[in-house]
């Protein structure tokens, strides 16, 4: 990797660096959009105590939900948890840690983050358990609680599509989280299905600009269906 080209030809090289108790921001949103052979990187390295923050934690055995096999996620801050029975287990024995963030809330975190803006104030969660213990104002009439933005040691993200510069597209829903954690990494890992040259993307879809990305990798993926319903 150098100058402007940030492509890596290993998933150990693309997380190098990654390290015990870290922050990690994942994209996707259930199993759609999700940066799996990254996630599969960060369990192979066997790092613990990490605070890993997404929509939600894969499922028992795929995407995140991988992590918990070995205890290697100290926190978990998330909006969605409940299609992980380990998850379950672990929370309810006290050796997980769960922030429930309301997922408006946990989308304009990772915004705030990597915009350089350090909190915000949001009417969401105000006289509920998700208010305890932060600041209200009132504007306008109405009651609202200032939450903190959210930045990682790491961003890990799926895109379809990148450039060697780090232009990224990503393809329908599949951008859901993906272009708001990868702007709030301090270390941003792009996994994508086809890496092209520069010039080769249409400017006007590209979603993350390649001075977001540190890190780009070409993987295949198994693009699992999370809850697969078929006729009789």
């Amino acid at each position: 990797m150098s100058g402007f080209n940030k492509v890596v030809d290993s998933y150990e090289e693309a997380l190098s660096g990654l390290s015990d108790g870290m922050t990690i921001l994942a994209g996707g949103f259930g199993l759609c959009g999700i940066p799996e052979n990254l996630i599969n990187q960060v369990k192979l390295s066997g790092v613990k105590n990490l605070t890993v923050v997404s929509n939600n934690c894969g499922v028992d055995g795929f995407g995140l939900g991988v992590l918990l096999e070995d205890r290697q996620i100290k926190k978990m801050i998330s909006s969605y948890v409940g299609e992980n029975a380990l998850f379950e287990k672990q929370l309810l024995a006290g050796e997980l840690e769960v922030e429930l963030t309301p997922q408006g809330t946990l989308a304009e975190k990772m915004r705030a983050g990597g915009a350089g803006i350090p909190a915000f104030y949001t009417a969401t969660g105000y006289g509920t358990p998700v208010g305890d213990g932060k600041e209200v104002r009132e504007f306008s009439g109405r009651k609202y609680i200032l939450e903190e933005a959210i930045t990682g040691d790491f961003a890990i993200v799926k895109g379809w599509k990148a450039d060697r510069f780090g232009n990224v597209i990503y393809r329908n829903t599949a951008q859901n989280f993906n272009p708001l954690a990868a702007t709030a990494g301090k270390i941003t890992v792009v996994e994508v299905e086809e890496i092209v040259e520069p010039g080769e993307l249409d400017p006007s879809q590209i979603q993350t600009p390649g001075i977001y990305v540190d890190r780009v990798i070409q993987g295949t993926f198994e693009k699992r269906i999370e809850q697969r319903t078929v006729r009789d």
